[in-house]
């Protein structure tokens, strides 16, 4: 019997990288139903239906009606929403004085906005199911610490820690927990046009520089997103969770 046995999830950002992860170890922990999110819909398709009791729902986390219309088909199609997993996230990297405004909105608006939008719909979905639930809002070791070039970045995923300890605050009496983890370099489509993965020399050099001596996997990440999302991590909430290697020290 699996830790997550008979609960229900939905995953942004699951078409591949960590989410598709999360989902495949979800499933393997006994979860009755995963619901994966993205914008790249073949690619979505194709992982939910190489995995049992998976499904596949269009999402762009901005917009408010289709937040809305996710968690609805979530409940629609296996009765009840357990767990949020707000995993999908951009990037950019550019010096703060190059930044286009457009640029800066682009980025909260995903990072931030749709986390706000995710947590808002899959809440209120929770407390009118009166089961519960958890919440699990991906951040950063950039939400602990500057990163150079990635202002806007790292702007949202400091912003979720605030969010994520207020709503902890506003919803733990209706049981429903919620936490933030915090990756480092995870080797994922996500860093894959970054230096720091296309450039052997570069990679070797961060690579030293974390106490582990490796990058991260999705697997690592899917761990500890697991135990979050679990009775296990019954008493855990307004929290946050390193998964980075000992990177941030």
């Amino acid at each position: 019997m699996g830790r997550l046995e008979g609960k229900v999830a939905l995953i942004t950002g699951g078409a591949g990288g960590q989410g598709s992860e999360e989902g495949r170890l979800f499933i393997a922990e006994g979860a009755a139903g995963v619901v994966l999110a993205d914008v790249a819909d073949a690619t979505g398709i194709t992982t939910a239906a190489a995995t049992p009791r998976t499904s596949y729902v269009h999402l762009d986390v901005t917009s408010e009606e289709e937040w809305d219309a996710a968690v609805e088909a979530t409940i629609e199609r296996f009765g009840r929403l357990d767990i949020l997993v707000n995993n999908a996230g951009v990037d950019l990297e550019r010096a703060l004085v190059d930044m286009t405004l457009d640029e800066w909105n682009r980025v909260v608006a995903v990072n931030q906005t749709g986390v706000f939008l995710g947590m808002r719909a899959a809440a209120r979905a929770m407390i009118r199911l009166g089961n519960g639930g958890s919440i699990i809002n991906i951040s950063s070791v950039a939400g602990l610490e500057g990163l150079k070039l990635h202002s806007a970045y790292g702007a949202t995923k400091w912003a979720l820690r605030g969010l994520t300890k207020t709503a902890a605050q506003e919803w733990g009496k209706f049981a429903v927990r919620v936490n933030t983890v915090h990756p480092g370099i995870i080797d994922t489509p996500f860093i894959a046009e970054l230096k720091s993965a296309t450039d052997p020399e570069t990679r070797a050099k961060f690579e030293r520089g974390i106490p582990l001596k490796r990058y991260g996997t999705a697997a690592d990440v899917a761990g500890i997103v697991a135990f979050l999302a679990s009775d296990e991590a019954g008493y855990c909430t307004g929290q946050e969770y390193l998964v980075d290697g000992g990177i941030h020290r």
